[in-house]
């Protein structure tokens, strides 16, 4: 009797680690999604290569901003209200800007979606650093940037001579995450 009770408890830890790895497995293939191609003529920087020239308007002022090129080291997080990473993970970059100051790294943010939209959730959750806005679509600036899933939050890192240095897909869970990430 004693055997029979082992045997049957060893069946079903075995079906539920086997049950498990499938669950985590089938979670992978769905929950991030396989990358696509870019559209036709669109070229996507690579690590280590230079970013195309972008410059997207303000959120706040609607001037236009140079988001690559040389300069200081850059922190540039796609996002959009409506992606709930996204609304949890601005405080969190908020408080990454303050940190760095003037001369630490420069983190913008891209608004993927509506002027209106964006503006509306600053409202709620307001921050200081350097946001931007954009249509969002197959061929958007994160694409450029390497973001071929279509994942939100994104973020890159560009460094002083405007090379792609590194991509993230999901959110910083807090400061301390983001400046292990943002070190070149």
């Amino acid at each position: 009797m004693k055997r029979d009770a082992v045997l049957t408890w060893g069946a079903i830890v075995l079906l539920g680690g086997i049950s498990a790895g499938l669950g985590w497995w089938l979670g992978q293939r769905t929950l991030v999604p396989a990358e696509k191609p870019a559209p036709p003529g669109m070229t996507v920087t690579r690590i280590g290569e230079v970013a195309p020239d972008i410059s997207l308007p303000d959120l706040r002022s609607g001037q236009p901003v140079a988001v690559t090129g040389p300069g200081r080291l850059r922190l540039i997080n796609y996002w959009a209200s409506w992606c709930g990473p996204c609304r949890k993970e601005m405080p969190v970059l908020d408080a990454y800007a303050r940190q760095q100051g003037g001369n630490g790294v420069k983190v913008m943010g891209i608004a993927l979606e509506s002027r209106e939209e964006a503006l509306a959730f600053l409202r709620e959750v307001p921050v200081d650093f350097t946001l931007l806005v954009e249509n969002p679509g197959p061929g958007d600036s994160s694409v450029q940037l390497g973001n071929l899933r279509g994942i939100l939050p994104y973020t890159v890192l560009i460094d002083a001579d405007g090379r792609l240095l590194k991509t993230h897909y999901g959110a910083f869970p807090d400061p301390e995450a983001v400046q292990a990430w943002a070190r070149p």
